[in-house]
């Protein structure tokens, strides 16, 4: 992981025509019976991906000598995301269902170990109706009425 520059070659000049991964224990004993070398590995975290990992430059941050961390939500935006949710009597779990997330995701926000993430805190201003962003925080989320952006408009046939 530390090691950013090596270069791994897949398959070289002399590969082996036909190697690959083998798909069962007949095919891995039939390798062993005419004596290839077997190499097995397992895969790393297939199933755990998140879904909102880091957008910043990693490889940058793991180079850095100092001591670097990447910035989090602060505490009055997870005491607002808390105070917002009680008002509406949400728990944890509904919140996350109304935006679309994991209820992990909504502990991170409220307990400040969350990376800044726009669409997240948009969706959860959307359903609490507070400003988490900008210099209005914890202020009433004004909703855009569209019927006052257009001039009242008769439907119907105009004959």
């Amino acid at each position: 992981m530390s090691d950013w520059d090596t270069v791994t070659i897949i398959r070289g000049k002399n590969a082996i025509r036909g190697a690959g991964a083998a798909k069962s224990n007949a095919a891995v004993n039939a390798a062993r019976r005419r004596g290839e070398a077997i190499a097995t590995e397992e895969k790393y975290g297939g199933g755990g991906n998140k879904q909102h990992g880091t957008q910043l430059n990693t490889m940058k941050l793991d180079q850095e000598t100092e001591e670097l961390k990447h910035n989090t939500v602060s505490m009055d935006v997870g005491k607002l995301i808390q105070k917002g949710r009680q008002a509406k009597n949400l728990t944890q779990k509904d919140l996350a269902t109304k935006i679309n997330e994991k209820p992990q995701v909504v502990i991170e926000f409220e307990s400040s170990k969350a990376l800044p993430n726009a669409a997240i805190l948009a969706k959860m201003e959307r359903i609490l109706d507070i400003k988490l962003r900008g210099k209005d925080k914890g202020k009433p989320l004004v909703p855009k009425d569209k019927d006052k952006a257009k001039p009242a408009v008769a439907k119907g046939k105009g004959k």
